[in-house]
Order: structure tokens, then sequence, then C-alpha cells
């Protein structure tokens, strides 16, 4: 007798892990971001981060995961002052029902969580733990640990999938919050060039100081200045040293090391470029409206 087989329809298929990672952050940590043609779930263990999807922001606080899709440029860094731990998994899947996951921000419940430590859980009993890249076999893994990670993994995200209720999932900062905070960065970037003038303030040193990545600073400041930093901040130098050659309290000499140039003559040439006058024709004209 001839049986019939029902062939099985997978919704979800994990065909090659790439990388599991737990990191534990320092609480100024800035990830300046990657892409790759795989996915990657992210979810804050402990603390709270800012990330940054192609263009969309959010706020990713402990208990959350966060899914990059293929190609996806992605950034992150810790917000508040507060350590973040967070775990990473990136894969394959080409199963059409990932599409569901573009975007996708949500918040777990205690089910989720314990499928998500198992993961973990079978990845450091399959790969050598912490976790490298690529990763490393334990030659004394249990039988089954790696398919242990595909299945744990596939009914995670089937849960994910099954879920009724879509108010655990986030979106977007709106654009009026996005609006308000870049304003805010923007504000902060102008206060420290103005704290910095007497310095040679890099992009780096600002990254570090603001615990936001370079990228984003360029990137908002010029949005709502229409200027680049390095503009603008010469742009305070040369109107700090206006105010001091008009108050003819210092030489040259002494004014553009106030203002923080490395030399006389580098001072001279910028202020040229910017005004179309030497800072001698700058004095003598300033003293002539003065006298006038």
């Amino acid at each position: 007798m001839d049986y019939v087989r029902t062939r099985l329809e997978p919704a979800i298929i994990i065909n090659e892990m790439i990388t599991m990672y737990y990191y534990e952050f320092g609480k100024h940590f800035i990830f300046y971001g990657e892409s790759h043609d795989f996915w990657e779930l992210l979810y804050v263990d402990k603390g709270e981060i800012e990330v940054w999807a192609d263009e969309r922001s959010y706020l990713i606080s402990q208990g959350t995961i966060i899914f990059h899709k293929p190609n996806e440029f992605h950034r992150f860094y810790a917000k508040n002052d507060k350590a973040p731990n967070v775990i990473v998994l990136t894969f394959d899947c080409y199963s059409p029902a990932m599409k569901r996951f573009e975007e996708a921000v949500i918040r777990l419940d205690d089910e989720e969580r314990n499928l998500l430590a198992k993961i973990v859980q079978e990845g450091a009993g399959a790969f050598h733990f912490p976790f490298q890249y690529p990763l490393s076999r334990r030659p004394d893994a249990a039988v089954g640990a790696e398919q242990m990670v595909k299945l744990y993994l596939e009914m995670f995200l089937i849960r994910l999938l099954r879920r009724d209720d879509r108010s655990a999932w986030t979106r977007p900062l709106s654009f009026a919050a996005k609006e308000k905070e870049e304003d805010q960065l923007t504000a902060k970037i102008i206060e420290q060039l103005n704290a910095s003038i007497g310095s040679t303030l890099t992009l780096e040193q600002l990254s570090e100081a603001l615990r936001v990545s370079k990228t984003r600073l360029k990137d908002v400041f010029k949005h709502h200045t229409g200027q680049t930093i390095m503009e603008y901040f010469t742009h305070l130098k040369l109107e700090r040293a206006k105010l001091l050659i008009r108050e003819a309290m210092c030489n040259f000499t002494e004014i553009a090391s106030m203002v923080g140039f490395s030399s006389v003559h580098v001072f001279s040439k910028t202020f040229k470029r910017s005004t179309g006058m030497t800072p001698s024709e700058y004095a003598k004209s300033v003293r002539g409206r003065i006298k006038t």
C-alpha cells in the first residue's frame, strides 16, 4: 500500500548563521554603522540606545528588539548615560514571511525573552563563547546543538509573526520629535564649538564629547544651519578675532593663538579668505569707522 505524504510547509527557514554576540558596552559607546546582505536582529538586554536605520530613528529600551533587513545601513549609540548590553544575531533567511520584520521594533514578552535566551544558551553550547567571527565550533558540543539554535530561532520568529497585538510594535520617532531632538543636538554642537574657540577641536573629539557619531553630527548640523561644522567653527573663531581686533588689546600673533590658529600666517590667510581683508586692513577700517 502506498501512503500519501504531506509535505510540511515551513513559514521560516534559517539557512545560515553569520554571527552571534552578547555585548556589554560602556555608557558612552558609539557604533558608527554598517550595512550587509543578511538579516540582523538587535535586542537590548540592559540600558537604552538610539538606533538609526537608513533615515529612520528609534529609541530602543530594555526588553526591545529591532530588525535590520539586508543592505540597510544602521548605527546606534548609548543613550542617557546608560551602559547598554545587547544581543546581536545575524543570519541568512530568504523566506517571504521575513518581509513582516522590515522596519520592525518589538517589545518582547516573557516567553519571547525566554526563547531568545535559549538561542544564546544553545549557541554557547555549540560555539566557543565569547562568540567569535566566524563562529568557532566547540568539539564538545552536545548532539544537535547547532540544530537547536536554528529551531529556537525559527520558533522565536514564528511566535513574533503570530502576534495579533501590534501595540508592542514601535514606530520611528515622529517628525516633530525628530526635529526637536535635532534642534537640541544642533544647539549642543554650537555650545561645544563656542566653548572650544581657543582650541583645534576635531570632529572626532566633538563626537566623543556629545556621544553622537560623526555622520549624524555632520548630517544634522548641515540640515539645520546650511553649513558644515568646521565652516561654522571657523566663522565663530573669526567673529571672536574681529572682536579682539576692535578692542585693540592684543597683537595679531596673540589673537591668532587665542582663537586656536596654529600660526599668525594661517590666521591671516583664513581671515582674508573670509572677509576680503587682512587683519591689519580690517583693524584700520574698524578704527576709521569708530572715529567717524
